[in-house]
């Protein structure tokens, strides 16, 4: 059965637009990913195990992020070192943008294995979903430290971050071989 991609699509394309809109007049952006990361996503051709990458990728931005916003510095050789908690929440925001297309295009791919892009796309929700209550509270530290920059950028990656769940959760519903649409079902013998 051909999976019906038009809600993930359409909440991308919201996106893409956006983005390029903001691109289009930001200046020159530092790499979001590290070298290794990179390298993992370059050598994960199966979409279920290119998202979890970009995914942990991003939990790890946000986490960082609320690290530095509360005191605490790097570690030497902490692979987000040089990255500024402005760099971090950029960076999630292009993760996500990143799976989002990622996901859009094995999507449309016909070769695609159905099971992998329902795991990928549950992944992309779960993440999401405990991604909103930590991107809720560094808006509200950069909101206490009066961090315009910062809170921008949260909001930036709150809307990303609830556009890409949304989008998932729709794209979950339409899917054949997805357990979501029989949670809190009774199964049938």
């Amino acid at each position: 059965m051909r999976f019906n991609h038009h809600h993930l699509v359409m909440v991308t394309a919201v996106f893409v637009v956006a983005t390029l809109s903001r691109a289009a007049r930001a200046a020159p952006q530092k790499e979001f990913l590290t070298p290794l990361e990179i390298t993992k996503i370059q050598d994960a051709q199966e979409i279920e195990k290119r998202i979890k990458i970009y995914m942990e990728a991003a939990e790890l931005r946000l986490k960082s992020a609320q690290e530095r916003l509360t005191g605490k510095e790097a570690a030497e050789g902490d692979p987000l070192e040089y990255y500024t908690v402005e760099d971090m929440l950029d960076g999630y925001y292009r993760i996500l943008k990143s799976v989002m297309l990622n996901l859009d295009d094995a999507a449309q791919r016909p070769g695609t294995d159905p099971s992998k892009l329902t795991k990928a796309l549950k992944n992309l929700k779960d993440t999401t979903e405990r991604a909103t209550k930590q991107l809720e509270e560094l808006k509200k530290i950069a909101e206490d430290k009066k961090l315009e920059k910062v809170w921008n950028l949260t909001n930036q990656a709150i809307d990303i971050n609830n556009g890409a769940r949304e989008g998932a959760e729709l794209a979950l519903a339409k899917r054949p071989d997805s357990s979501e649409k029989t949670k809190g079902k009774p199964q049938k013998p």
